[in-house]
């Protein structure tokens, strides 16, 4: 018999990926001892909280979460506060000034708008971390969610990421009736790169995760709406069936008229 985490992806995988985040929430209301591997496992679209301290927005993940409450980047403190919360080291932290500043930027300048949030945490051979950003929409959202670890070389750096995009857009109207394109694309790539201070790597990040973006936006544009367009295509070449069984009648009289 499979295990219940096993089932519950393979459940997961068939459903509408419009509806992931309600599908984990029943799951998890069916058996709560499947919380925490589902919140692992599973990429969900990402939420938005306000930082009391900076009144600042947010994005939550599983990765700045403890337990009920999670950490906001900019005030280092957790939403809502609790009691020894896990925050990264005074370098990783500095780091992750640098990484959000940077990306705030690069937010702005690509997305013309939205939220994005970096989280960074120590490992023993290194650092690992998330670069998450989220643009919404009437009628659909963009969440990107980049997971790198950085282990530190003797002048390099060997970086992996692990890079998800959840797109969702819908459109829905009486004269053209519903559409609704969802779903997400996970890529992952490794790299060396030269490292001369901490600053390094948040330069080194910042342009593994703008290449990765680019060719996952690219990927999505020529299967998401390439594909539509291809069908909607298709469909507008079709000629109506009055249409075809005058072809046929026609094609029947001249087969009929040589056969003569």
């Amino acid at each position: 018999m499979a295990e219940p985490i096993d089932s519950a992806l393979d459940l997961l995988r068939r459903l509408n990926p419009k509806d992931v985040k309600q599908n984990v929430d029943n799951i998890i209301e069916l058996n709560p001892s499947l919380e925490e591997e589902l919140l692992e496992s599973v990429d969900i679209p990402l939420s938005v909280k306000k930082c009391s301290s900076t009144k600042r927005d947010f994005l939550c993940c599983d990765y700045n979460r403890d337990g009920d409450s999670w950490r906001s980047p900019w005030s280092n403190n957790f939403e809502p506060p609790i009691d020894e919360g896990i925050t990264p080291s005074e370098r990783i932290r500095k780091m992750e000034i640098k990484a959000n500043e940077a990306f705030d930027v690069y937010r702005e300048l690509y997305f013309e708008g939205g939220i994005s949030s970096v989280y960074l945490w120590d490992m023993d051979d290194g650092f690992a971390g998330c670069v998450l950003l989220k643009k919404s929409v009437k009628g659909g959202s963009w969440d990107s969610i980049h997971v790198f670890d950085a282990q530190d070389r003797a002048r390099t750096a060997h970086y992996k990421l692990t890079s998800t995009v959840i797109l969702s857009l819908g459109t829905e109207s009486e004269a053209l009736g519903g559409l609704d394109l969802s779903g997400n694309m996970v890529r992952q790539i490794e790299q060396d790169m030269a490292v001369e201070d901490d600053g390094s790597h948040v330069a080194n990040i910042g342009k593994m995760v703008e290449d990765m973006e680019l060719k996952m936006r690219n990927l999505l544009q020529e299967v998401y709406f390439g594909k539509a367009k291809d069908v909607v295509g298709d469909l507008r070449t079709i000629p109506p069936l009055s249409q075809t069984n005058r072809d046929r009648q026609t094609q029947r009289e001249m087969i009929s008229s040589m056969s003569r």
